[in-house]
């Protein structure tokens, strides 16, 4: 059974940072692309970032590039995908997503064949 737990939400202000990471288990990792999304309050969900199963390769959604920063251990079975979260913006505000894609690296969610269950990021003004 395919499980994607992430952690390491919570609130925060503006301006501070967090990192998010996402634990992956009853997959084979190091085969899958992962990727984050986010769904802010009454909004759909959105991309925010990518890395492929090598991670050679990134996509990050414009709104977070140069601010956020995805990265994986495939090592030693850590099987985890994190991402960094630097100065952050009230408009950050959502439920976080990973999700894993056996197929080629991409930004749509269609394409992601798991998901995890999310963890809150609030950013206080």
């Amino acid at each position: 059974q395919v499980q994607l737990v992430e952690s390491g939400g919570g609130l925060v202000q503006a301006g501070d940072s967090l990192r998010l990471s996402c634990a992956a288990s009853g997959l084979t990792f190091s085969r899958y692309n992962m990727g984050w999304f986010r769904q802010a309050p009454g909004k759909e969900r959105d991309f925010v970032a990518a890395i492929s199963w090598s991670a050679d390769t990134t996509y990050y959604a414009d709104a977070v590039k140069g601010r956020f920063t995805i990265s994986r251990n495939n090592a030693n079975a850590k099987n985890t995908v994190y991402l960094q979260m630097n100065s952050l913006k009230p408009e950050d505000t959502a439920v976080y997503y990973c999700a894993a894609d056996a197929s080629r690296l991409s930004r749509l969610q269609s394409n992601y064949d798991y998901w995890g269950q999310g963890t809150q990021v609030t950013i206080s003004s």
